[in-house]
């Protein structure tokens, strides 16, 4: 008996190991193979000679990775005075505008999960690594997909109620253990870092639809910022472990003079749904539920993006004309 036992816990964790299976639709290969389906605005000529972020930060006086390196290490910062109300400010326009225009709820989610919440949206057991654990057997969230996804775990809801669609701004921790060597200036990647993150939960005649519709409620975030960015399709090899499809939005970042990440929306079909046993009633049938999660957006990157696309040659930030009114109408950050 203790053999058996054993031989299916064995089974379990290899099972619990495998990813979703990629939707037809999705590129075969690695990440040379994601498609790229929409380029939005244009780049922003500049006549002077472009910083990054971190410098900008620093002339300024107003981000410091010494005094944060200080108290934490690396891959932290402490931001100061108005740069971090221009943070604070992102987030907020970000939750007015899915709430109050896209009928998202928002909610306030604990930061401290149970290993099997996890397990639920497919970060345990493959990425424990990636997790920042406590003493008492908590984790940290790594984005709040996590408690936002894990509402219905357990339950059965009927289709009427559906779709659920949810938003939450929440500190995020990642370990970042796979990432040694990359972005190590700058905030692109961090410790601990800021997300206002969508989830869905849905029907599976719904699911495509409302995959599309998180894609552009992201979008939207971007399009009122007036940042220029590219929207593609990841390929197999390139998606996350629970998705089946996913957009990545990659803003235009003219100090690195690059693409870079700023929002990944994915849909998993009903993957999660099976690991959190989280489903729907249709008549008489019940069934999975469809998950769905994507960042609307990244805030620190969105900062990041703000700072290098509005960056003056003195050396000063200008404040997109959206978030002025959460800012007491100030036009400059000098």
């Amino acid at each position: 008996m203790k053999r058996k036992k054993n031989s299916q816990n064995a089974l379990n964790n290899v099972l619990s190991r495998i990813p979703n299976l990629p939707h037809e639709s999705v590129p075969v290969g690695d990440e040379t193979k994601n498609k790229e389906i929409k380029l939005i605005g244009e780049k922003k000529d500049f006549s002077f000679e472009l910083k990054e972020h971190f410098d900008i930060g620093e002339d300024l006086g107003i981000m410091s990775f010494e005094d944060a390196a200080n108290i934490s290490g690396a891959r932290f910062v402490i931001q100061k005075g108005m740069l971090s109300r221009l943070e604070r400010s992102i987030a907020n326009f970000m939750l007015d505008l899915h709430t109050s225009e896209f009928g998202y709820e928002e909610v306030n989610v604990p930061i401290l999960v149970r290993g099997d919440a996890l397990y639920g949206t497919g970060n345990l057991p493959k990425f424990e690594e990636d997790l920042f654990k406590t003493t008492n057997d908590y984790f940290l969230i790594p984005t709040a997909e996590v408690p936002l996804s894990n509402l219905t775990r357990g339950k059965i809801l009927d289709i009427a109620e559906l779709p659920k669609r949810f938003v939450s701004h929440t500190p995020c921790f990642r370990s970042e253990a796979g990432a040694a060597g990359k972005d190590t200036r700058g905030i692109m990647r961090q410790h601990q870092f800021y997300k206002v993150e969508l989830v869905s939960l849905t029907s599976e005649q719904r699911s495509e639809d409302e995959h599309e519709r998180m894609l552009s409620c992201a979008e939207e975030v971007l399009k009122k910022l007036d940042l220029h960015y590219r929207v593609v399709i990841l390929s197999s090899e390139d998606m996350g472990f629970s998705a089946q499809k996913t957009y990545d939005i990659e803003v235009w970042l003219p100090g690195q003079k690059a693409y870079r990440e700023i929002s990944s929306c994915s849909n998993c079909g009903d993957f999660q749904a099976r690991r959190m046993n989280s489903r729907y009633k249709d008549g008489k049938d019940i069934k999975f539920l469809h998950t769905l999660n994507g960042s609307g957006l990244a805030v620190g990157r969105t900062l990041i993006a703000i700072m290098e696309n509005y960056q003056n040659s003195d050396g000063s930030i200008e404040v997109p004309d959206v978030l002025q009114p959460y800012m007491n109408n100030q036009k400059t950050i000098s």
